[in-house]
């Protein structure tokens, strides 16, 4: 078995992608741990779906995206990323989902329908939290502008999709 601990973490200290040293409070890695746990709530949303094929798809494309994200995040300014960012084409795909949905507006206190629709909350919360995250990022580490606005576009799919499971 692989071992999985290095223990060149234990000083407070991890790395970027190219091997740079950073603080674990890092805002590239602050920002990325955001992100994880974004992903892992779409995992609970996406195992909850059910036979919700388009929904279940789309945000399996967002998580995939994700580790590209990820990894863009973690690369410092002048070193070269050869992962392909597909940001612009998942804010397409939610944009299309958002006009499809049956939204009719007004607050939704979460909780109140569905236990799916109160994950998709949270998965939403998170999303935010996240955009902050990288708002912050960006003043100090430019972050690419579809990833900052792919994130906002998912807060607001991710609310009308909590809306139509309520």
């Amino acid at each position: 078995m692989k071992q999985i601990y290095t223990k060149t973490g234990d000083e407070g200290m991890t790395s970027l992608r190219d091997g740079v040293r950073v603080a674990k409070d890092d805002p590239r890695i602050e920002a990325n741990g955001q992100i994880d746990q974004l992903n892992a709530y779409l995992g609970i949303v996406r195992s909850m779906l059910g036979d919700d094929k388009e929904n279940s798809q789309l945000i399996h494309a967002v998580q995939r995206e994700f580790m590209v994200v990820m990894s863009h995040i973690a690369t410092p300014e002048g070193s070269d990323n050869p992962r392909e960012l597909h940001a612009a084409d998942i804010i397409t795909q939610l944009e299309r989902a958002i006009d499809q949905a049956d939204y009719q507006g007004g607050f939704v206190v979460p909780g109140g329908g569905s236990q799916l629709a109160a994950f998709i909350h949270l998965a939403r919360t998170q999303a935010r939290t996240v955009e902050r995250r990288l708002w912050s990022l960006n003043r100090e580490h430019p972050v690419n502008k579809d990833i900052l606005v792919m994130m906002n576009r998912l807060s607001d799919y991710l609310f009308v999709l909590a809306n139509e499971k309520e």
